[in-house]
């Protein structure tokens, strides 16, 4: 995504550092990080409203983050494709999910990118090309991922971010914490 500008910058790590230092996680093999996922928690009222990526992460710094939310917002997961298929991205959602059980958060959500979208774009709507992916008719780097580590597809948010291979498009997830105790 750094072709669309779309980096995290050192002010923006400071600040989720500092903010959240929980949510942040990164892997490392030898003194380099091959993978990384920036989280913070948030409230979304309604739930599945639309918003951006801009609007959920108050553009990338996290001063909205609320220990008094009752979600996980993942704002980033990310892996150098050199360390794809290893499963470290996995392991930074169960990092994610331990998390939310953890702090007793209701769930999890995010808008993920339809990584494969514009290859299709021609063909059909963002909405029926989610669709098919999640009737396994088509395979989405990141939405498969998101969908085989217990995420459920919620609905598209158009103009999510700008990202050419998605053509701003996102998918809504969510994974509900199962250990989830309601507070009075």
């Amino acid at each position: 995504m750094a072709k669309d500008g779309v980096i995290w910058h050192e002010h923006h790590l400071e600040s989720h550092i500092k903010i959240f230092p929980e949510g942040q996680f990164c892997a490392e093999v030898g003194g380099k990080i091959i993978a990384s996922s920036s989280s913070l928690v948030t409230s979304l009222t309604p739930d599945y409203q639309d918003h951006t990526w801009k609007q959920a992460t108050a553009y990338g710094m996290f001063t909205n983050h609320t220990l008094k939310g009752d979600s996980l917002y993942g704002a980033d997961l990310s892996t150098h494709p050199d360390s794809r298929g290893l499963g470290i991205a996995t392991m930074l959602y169960d990092a994610r999910k331990d998390l939310v059980i953890k702090l007793n958060l209701r769930r999890m959500i995010a808008g993920g990118r339809l990584f494969n979208y514009s290859e299709y774009a021609e063909k059909m709507s963002a909405q029926e090309y989610a669709e098919k992916v999640v009737k396994g008719e088509l395979k989405d780097l990141v939405l498969s991922f998101q969908l085989n580590n217990g995420f459920r597809f919620i609905k598209i948010l158009p103009n999510y971010m700008k990202d050419s291979r998605s053509l701003n498009y996102a998918s809504f997830i969510e994974w509900i914490n199962p250990k989830y105790v309601p507070q009075k």
